[in-house]
């Protein structure tokens, strides 16, 4: 017997739900790639692409995951042999910086681990050693969505600055931009990247790259720049080379209706609404964290992502309770990836996500930890109706 029956909860870190309204608006016939219309769609979306960044650099849009984004940035500011400093909080970082290696680039990891923040102090030190100046670039997630923590990017940026050192920062958003603060030009970030199917409510499928001017001046002297990705090209008179070939039309229409409703809730509000809900989870994952099987990934309160959180459940099957909320009650939560699969699950609450979706999520985890018999403190939905309840005034 289940009671799964109804509309399923997606509670996964990407992709996430995405607005009925985003759907209805992908669904119309196809344009005129060379029309009027489109052109001014795309010089809209590139600028506001640009205005959730923060930044007055220039936006450019990828037929792309979060990947192929991250192949943009490496192949638009590095050659072959160059290093650079990768800062490992989690699992993404690391990724990243992977792929830099595969392309001939040397890649360095300032240790960190999966249960803690970069900490700006070291990432200081190692640069100030590099007396020589050889690191060309430091790459950092903001959010990991492996480990559920968040990087202070501003303190990362100043860092590098207290270090007077010349090295890009590169700054992966795919998981804050949209659900938390990101202010690319105050804070010293050179290149970021981002991608549709989180924050941005709209289905996978596009990657989005913002470069200051410091980083297009690096760009020039790049030589693993490629066709497809290249900056330059993209800059291009025609229409077409926004895209490297024809625009992704209906992706791009369901993203200028998801645009349209960040803006019309206001940013700060839609940041607000992340760290509310964000909340609200955590008091629930204290709570259950009674019983000592459940616990927080990371360890410092402050380091918790609002975007999404990552809990250990110490001996006890993650996978078995997961099945359950999904085949019993029609929420699916994330799994744990990397070091931690088979040790965690993962609760996302980012993008198009409201209370009832939060709190209906928590409830069947609850249910979950019940009936499969696994230790934990009772009432921790209960604990996040009532921050909501306090928080969340009449």
């Amino acid at each position: 017997m289940s009671v799964r029956a109804g509309r399923e909860f997606l509670a996964i870190p990407g992709p996430t739900t995405v607005p009925d309204e985003v759907l209805r608006a992908m669904h119309r016939p196809a344009v005129d790639i060379y029309s009027g219309p489109l052109l001014a769609l795309t010089d809209g979306l590139l600028r506001d692409v640009a205005r959730v960044f923060n930044t007055k650099g220039h936006a450019y849009i990828y037929i792309a995951n979060g990947h192929g984004a991250w192949e943009a940035t490496l192949t638009n500011v590095l050659s072959k042999g160059d290093k650079i400093l990768v800062l490992e909080s989690g699992r993404f970082a690391i990724g990243w910086g992977e792929n830099a290696r595969r392309m001939g680039v040397e890649v360095e990891i300032l240790k960190g681990d999966m249960r803690r923040a970069v900490r700006p102090a070291e990432v200081e030190a190692r640069l100030k050693a590099d007396k020589d100046k050889k690191i060309k670039a430091v790459l950092v997630a903001q959010i990991d969505t492996a480990s559920g923590v968040v990087n202070d990017i501003e303190a990362i940026g100043k860092a590098i600055r207290a270090a007077k050192h010349e090295a890009l920062l590169m700054v992966d958003a795919v998981a804050s931009l949209g659900c938390m603060p990101f202010e690319m030009d105050a804070w010293g970030v050179d290149v970021a990247m981002s991608g549709s199917q989180k924050g941005m409510m709209t289905p996978p499928g596009l990657g989005f790259v913002v470069a200051n001017d410091r980083a297009r001046e690096v760009h020039k002297k790049a030589e693993l720049r490629t066709p497809y990705w290249d900056w330059t090209d993209r800059e291009g008179p025609q229409h077409y080379q926004k895209y490297a070939g024809t625009p992704p039309e209906h992706l791009l229409f369901g993203l200028r209706q998801a645009l349209d409703m960040l803006f019309e809730e206001g940013l700060d509000k839609v940041h607000r609404r992340h760290a509310l809900l964000a909340e609200s989870v955590r008091r629930a994952v204290g709570v259950w964290s009674e019983g000592q099987a459940i616990g927080f990934n990371i360890i410092e309160a402050e380091e918790r992502s609002d975007s999404v959180t990552c809990v250990l459940t110490n001996g006890h099957d993650p996978e078995a309770l997961r099945a359950y909320c999904n085949q019993k009650c029609g929420v699916v939560l994330g799994h744990g990836i990397g070091d931690l699969s088979g040790k965690a699950f993962r609760i996302a609450h980012m993008g198009h996500v409201n209370a009832p979706m939060v709190l209906g999520t928590l409830s069947v985890i609850e249910v979950g930890l019940g009936a499969l018999g696994i230790p934990h403190g009772k009432g921790g939905a209960q604990a996040a109706i009532d921050w909501l309840s306090a928080e969340v005034k009449a």
